[in-house]
Parts: structure tokens; C-alpha cells; sequence
């Protein structure tokens, strides 16, 4: 019902509301950028934390849209990363219900990214009874993010990880090769280049088996 008013109460609001939420969005993104690419692992943790505090500020301010939720999920699955081990599971838990309530308001929010980075985390995370992983639930939600964006460079990128991590590395390679071949994002050089050494570091693998 929350998400739901949500929605209807951004419908009801005024188009020029709309530009302060991109912009912010934005500077999640970039500063999500900066950190994954650009920081000491050791600094790593701790920057997430604080642009995970940013990121529920607006994802609060701005209900009913989808967007900051998503990046929401993504820094704090990032964070969880960074932590590893039992005590992120809480986290993954969160980005999980984060991603969840993004599909429920746009799923085609930022070219189906909320679908991409829910499979992500069913393929990575374990599965019951420590966790709520599951491969085949994870395969579905890829495919959902592929349908949406089929050119893009995250969902080839994360399908293929997850055929390599399901076993089956020959099946990789093509969306790898497609991940490497994606469009530039507009503003989005330095995590386009980040993405595309990762792709080019799983080819090898994939073609190594």
C-alpha cells in the first residue's frame, strides 16, 4: 500500500520535481563509482557506509520513486561485499527488500537494474538454511534484466558470472563478448571501464576451463 501511494503521490507531482532526484541519483551513482573503482580496499567499507546513509536519506525523501531504492540496494549489497562473511547477510537481506520494492513501483527503472541486481545477489548469496540463494530463482530474474536490456553491459556481464559460477563457462563467453562490446553509458566512463577489465578478466577465465 506504501509503494503504491508512493507511486501515485510522484504521478501527482509537479515534472520539475523530477530533476533534483535525477541529479541526486546521480551523485550516488558517481560516488558508488569512485569507491568501487577508485579506493583502497582498505577505505572501502567505510565509504560505503556513509553513501549508504546518503543513499536512505533520499530513497526516504523520494518515496515512490524507483530509483533511489535501487542505487539504495546497490551500495549496501556493496557494503555487504566489503564486510563478507556471516555478518553481511543482514545487509544482503536489506539491499534484497530494497530491490524488491523498486520492482514494485518501475521495473524498468534504469534499464531493469533492480531485476539484475536482485539476481546477482540469489546466485551469490547462500541458500537455505544460512541463506535465501537460489540459482534457478536467480536465472529467472537475469533473464528478466536481459529481456529489458539486452545490449547493456551489466546484464552480460552478471549472466555471464553467473553461468561461470553455475558451471558452465563455454555459455559465458558470448555475453562476455557482448558485455565487452556494450555502448558507453553517458556519464558513466569510469565504471564502463571498470566493468569491461572485469569482463575481459572473466573471458579469460571462462576460456580457460
Amino acid at each position: 500500500m506504501a509503494a503504491f501511494m508512493g507511486a501515485t503521490l510522484m504521478l501527482l507531482a509537479p515534472l520539475s520535481h523530477a530533476a533534483p532526484v535525477d541529479d541526486a541519483v546521480q551523485e550516488l551513482q558517481q560516488g558508488w563509482e569512485s569507491v568501487r573503482y577508485q579506493t583502497p580496499p582498505s577505505e572501502r567499507e567505510k565509504r560505503f557506509e556513509a553513501l549508504a546513509t546518503r543513499a536512505h536519506e533520499l530513497s526516504t525523501t523520494h518515496q515512490g520513486r524507483a530509483e533511489p531504492l535501487i542505487w539504495e540496494g546497490i551500495i549496501v549489497s556493496s557494503l555487504a561485499g566489503e564486510k563478507g562473511g556471516l555478518g553481511a547477510l543482514p545487509l544482503v537481506k536489506q539491499a534484497k527488500g530494497l530491490y524488491e520494492a523498486a520492482l514494485s513501483i518501475d521495473p524498468k527503472a534504469l534499464d531493469g537494474s533492480a531485476y539484475n541486481s536482485l539476481g546477482v545477489l540469489y546466485y551469490k548469496v547462500p541458500g537455505w538454511p544460512v541463506g535465501f540463494g537460489n540459482k534457478a530463482k536467480a536465472d529467472e530474474l537475469l533473464h528478466q534484466a536481459l529481456a529489458i536490456n539486452p545490449n547493456g553491459i551489466d546484464p552480460n556481464f552478471f549472466y555471464a558470472e553467473y553461468l561461470i559460477e553455475t558451471k558452465r563457462p563455454s555459455e559465458a563467453v558470448v555475453y562476455l563478448e557482448r558485455a565487452l562490446k556494450a555502448p558507453d553509458r553517458p556519464g558513466r566512463t569510469l565504471a564502463d571501464t571498470g566493468r569491461r577489465e572485469e569482463a575481459r578478466q572473466l573471458l579469460e577465465k571462462a576460456k580457460s576451463f
